[in-house]
């Protein structure tokens, strides 16, 4: 098994921090690439920042994944399950960051960044997450209609949500591109 830096454009980095995914696939990739079973460090070009931890499930070809600005280039898949996701605490990327493409890196440098991931992982627990808006509608369908049209239209990019702790709501804070948004006007003037 090898160990390996697989460096990806900040606009995917970017979309892969909105939606909880199991794999990232990547195309477009030149140079070397992992085998499938090896160990890969995801680094954001433009941070630089290691993001997650993985293992390459696939390698293949002719794959497509719309998130992916490289999709439309003929080339081979790299398919990764995120092993950890470092989204919220990223670690500091140092020399691993470079031209987007997977780069090899010393299995000790890899157990470093996995010992730093696991200690900085955290429990799962649960949370309620809201989006609220106000619409305008002539029955309770109607506003639901609207409600996922408005949803679908506007997404993370423009919607606030809303997340708390179960239990403890007054905790509540606003999200807006997966981090987190001061909502309040009067605060702004300052």
């Amino acid at each position: 098994m090898a160990h390996w830096a697989v460096v990806v454009p900040v606009e995917r980095y970017e979309a892969e921090r909105l939606f909880l995914h199991e794999t990232l696939e990547l195309t477009g990739l030149d140079g070397p690439l992992p085998a499938t079973g090896d160990e890969v460090a995801l680094v954001a070009g433009a941070e630089p920042v290691v993001f997650a931890l993985g293992r390459v499930v696939a390698v293949g070809a002719d794959a497509h994944d719309p998130d992916d600005p490289g999709a439309d280039q003929p080339a081979t898949a790299l398919d990764i399950a995120y092993t950890h996701r470092l989204f919220d605490a990223p670690l500091p990327a140092d020399s691993l960051a470079g031209a987007p493409g997977a780069h090899p890196i010393e299995a000790d440098r890899f157990a470093a960044l996995a010992d730093k991931a696991g200690a900085e992982h955290s429990a799962r627990r649960e949370w309620l997450v809201g989006v609220y808006l106000p619409i305008e509608a002539s029955s309770q369908a109607e506003a639901v209609r609207a409600f996922w049209t408005h949803v679908q239209q506007l997404g993370p990019r423009e919607l606030p949500a809303y997340v708390s702790p179960l239990g403890d709501e007054l905790a509540m804070q606003a999200y807006v591109l997966g981090e987190v948004a001061n909502l309040d006007p009067e605060e702004d003037e300052d």
